[in-house]
């Protein structure tokens, strides 16, 4: 009956709490690649290809803007500010982001980004007025900023072919518009601008030095223009060379200021002032928007972050603390809540990183000298100690800020065979005897897996399931709780799934238990992306058409296969699976192509689906996965960034000590708040009782530490204000410990 009673009310208790057991959902990107600056007041914004962000120079503090604190746009490609302080943000796909810093609040126009344009990238955007000139890869309009709404836009330029791409929009008396096959000028008096003769449109057949004009502006009352085959004047209806010393050079920015004209061009600065150009600046990085005030200095757009040239001419790259790129192949949390992750393989590689929930230190043979490359591939962690895979250069040990690498010469273990210094290092595991257990990609010896006693002894196996067959491509690995290794292999020739048991005997190969699992046994698919042990011991199989699951491993112990029982998860078919993290409850996070998925423990049910629609994941497209189980926190890789959200699945304590409850006073009005009851041990029952003792309503946590009361009593009813007593106790009864809450019904 007990069990009847939980398996009904648990499914309830999660479906009605899942919107609000998600919570903090925090976005992190790389903000150093800047397409756009401005500045406003003692400060500036900064449009990046993973948000924005603020610096303000009299705190030094950053303020960064991603999805999860309201922004629409991930890959942002412009910025300007209204004449009322507001933030508006151009994105690659079409959205517009309108951010009060005031109110800290946003709005969002999508009609572009909705709109049946096939390229709807935003290249510019300035504010005449009340109106945003908006300049696209099809064209320009023309948005109110107070009503949000579109005035016009204009497809078609003179002869110029439709949808010709806009760089850039000028508005001084008239519109001035330079696109890729050269410049549209408003011809004076026209108004329908949406008509094609409404312009005059010139190119280098009418003397410009390119058809790929980038900006133009008003400058000692003449019309100048820059291109990316320098700069031309428009003066007595033609087109001349304007600073001839920059005749053939691109210019992708320039600020006019008085009677001075700041240019930049790819990563130098310039100062033209009375017929005289002057060099100010010469970075190492190209630069490609510029942006000046007296007060201020100079600003430029870098992917090295937003160049800052102050009053001075002091000279610093300005970005928040960050994850270097947008890449999270392999990651992984250590039990004193470090996030470690790699970077990538092939030349990609940035070295590896780790975040504390406050910090992001990154780690690459520029600061750190003693890594012998940048491509780590994988990310392990045992305890507190984690374990970095590189592509072709062994391994990395790290303890705190101490480093120790493991390659051919210190471990025995053979690399590739054209090269067998070159050691791919794909994936670790430990048993139960603390052995470190360290998977070769491809090993010249045929010995894929390797061993490392507590002791630094090493010890290496060849698998007895591939004695002739490929031994290139092998990738993860899971250990059993019967010590049995199994491993992915990638080989066109050889795709499937291996497990090897060596049977404790270390030196007498004649014991090893091993197979090679396909469809021909069971699986989905022969086509696997990742393979984890469940809390259970049960072995989840990723794959591109679906979950298949592992169970009764004890049977490799006897030598055969035939005991294995492998089943398919219905919930998860079809589905083209990447990564699986299993919670403190054993439930399992399935990130896929489409998406991120909760199941429950057997995967019998969908309990929730995560997009990049319906929450703040940056993209459908996951590649790997984390849990903090001490904090239950789900980190999540995409191909555009991590995100990361709270929620209560958090690995219970081992016997009471406290409980705490929180909110507290708890108001309630609705049912829709959730009172937190945190402090448990597994599977604890929970009684909620009057201070005189009579009982309001009892249930059981879903098995972590925490478990939640909605303010609710037996019969669905909000119970009255008044003080309450939470009991909390062990499935025998044996062990008690309570707490208050005092509870205000609105």
């Amino acid at each position: 009956m007990r069990t009847l009673f939980i398996s009904l009310v648990v499914p309830l208790l999660l479906s009605t709490t899942f919107a609000q057991q998600f919570i903090n959902w925090k976005n992190y990107t790389a903000l150093k690649n800047v397409n756009d600056v401005v500045i406003y007041d003692d400060g500036l914004w900064s449009a990046t290809n993973g948000g924005a962000f603020r610096y303000s120079s009299a705190s030094g503090e950053f303020n960064v803007l991603h999805k999860s604190e309201g922004l629409n746009g991930n890959l942002l490609t412009s910025v300007t500010i209204d004449n009322t302080g507001r933030a508006w943000f151009g994105s690659a796909e079409g959205k517009i982001d309108i951010y009060n810093i005031n109110s800290n609040s946003f709005n969002v126009i999508l009609d572009i980004y909705n709109s049946n344009q096939t390229n709807k990238r935003i290249n510019d955007l300035s504010v005449a007025g009340d109106t945003l000139i908006v300049s696209t890869n099809f064209g320009v309009s023309l948005i109110s900023i107070n009503s949000f709404l579109f005035y016009d836009t204009f497809f078609k330029f003179g002869d110029f072919p439709t949808n010709t791409r806009v760089n850039s929009t000028l508005k001084s008396g008239l519109f001035y518009v330079c696109t890729d096959e050269g410049i549209a000028i408003q011809k004076p008096g026209a108004v329908n601008l949406s008509a094609p003769e409404s312009w005059n449109v010139y190119s280098v057949q009418q003397g410009l030095p390119s058809d790929k004009t980038l900006k133009a502006g008003i400058f000692q009352n003449n019309l100048v223009v820059s291109t990316d085959k320098g700069f031309s004047v428009f003066s007595n209806n033609s087109w001349n060379n304007f600073i001839p010393e920059l005749a053939n050079i691109n210019i992708s920015n320039f600020q006019i200021s008085g009677d001075s004209l700041l240019i930049l061009s790819q990563n130098k600065i310039y100062v033209y002032y009375n017929s005289v150009l002057n060099q100010i600046s010469n970075t190492s990085i190209n630069l490609s928007r510029i942006e000046f005030t007296p007060g201020f200095g100079i600003v430029c757009a870098s992917e090295n972050g937003a160049f800052f040239l102050n009053t001075e001419l002091t000279e610093e790259f300005l970005s928040p603390n960050a994850p270097p790129v947008n890449q999270f192949p392999s990651m992984s949390v250590g039990e004193n809540s470090l996030l470690w992750s790699a970077s990538g393989k092939d030349g990609r590689g940035v070295g590896f990183y780790n975040y504390n929930g406050e910090v992001w230190d990154i780690f690459n043979n520029g600061n750190t000298p003693i890594l012998p490359t940048n491509d780590f591939y994988y990310a392990y962690t045992s305890g507190a100690t984690a374990y970095l895979g590189t592509w072709g250069f062994g391994f990395a040990e790290v303890n705190d800020v101490d480093i120790q690498l493991f390659n051919k010469d210190n471990t025995g273990m053979q690399g590739i065979p054209s090269n067998p210094n070159f050691l791919v290092i794909t994936g670790f595991g430990k048993d139960s005897r603390s052995n470190l257990w360290v998977l070769n990609y491809w090993a010249v010896n045929r010995k894929t897996l390797s061993m490392r006693t507590p002791e630094n002894v090493w010890y290496h196996f060849i698998i007895p399931a591939e004695p002739n067959s490929p031994i290139e491509g092998h990738q993860r690995l899971a250990i059993d709780p019967y010590d049995t290794k199994w491993l992915v292999c990638t080989n066109p020739s050889r795709l499937g799934l291996y497990y090897f048991n060596e049977n404790k005997t270390y030196e007498d190969p004649a014991d090893d238990k091993s197979d090679y699992l396909t469809t021909a046994d069971g699986l989905n698919t022969n086509d696997i992306r990742d393979v984890v042990v469940d809390r259970r011991g049960d072995i989840w199989v990723a794959t591109s058409l679906g979950v298949n699951i592992i169970s009764n491993t004890s049977s490799v112990l006897s030598g055969s296969s035939s005991g294995l029982r492998i089943s398919s998860v219905f919930v998860l078919r079809q589905q083209s699976i990447n990564a699986i993290a299993v919670d403190p409850l054993n439930q399992k996070w399935i990130g896929t192509n489409e998406g991120l998925l909760l199941v429950n423990s057997d995967g019998s049910r969908l309990l929730t689906t995560f997009t990049s629609q319906n929450s703040a994941l940056l993209s459908n497209v996951i590649r790997s996965l984390a849990v903090d189980e001490n904090k239950g926190i789900v980190y999540v890789g995409t191909d555009e960034g991590l995100t990361s959200f709270e929620t209560p699945y958090i690995k219970p304590l081992e016997s009471f000590d406290k409980l705490f409850v929180y909110p507290n006073p708890f108001t309630i009005s609705s049912g829709e708040k959730l009172l937190t009851i945190d402090g448990l041990i597994r599977d604890s029952e929970i009684k909620v009782l009057t201070i005189n003792g009579t009982l309001v309503t009892q249930f059981f946590s879903p098995g972590g530490r925490t478990a939640y009361w909605d303010g609710k009593d037996d019969n669905g009813e909000l119970v009255s204000t008044g003080v309450y007593l939470i009991v909390a106790f062990d499935s025998e009864g044996n062990s008690v410990v309570t707490g208050k809450v005092a509870v205000l019904r609105e």
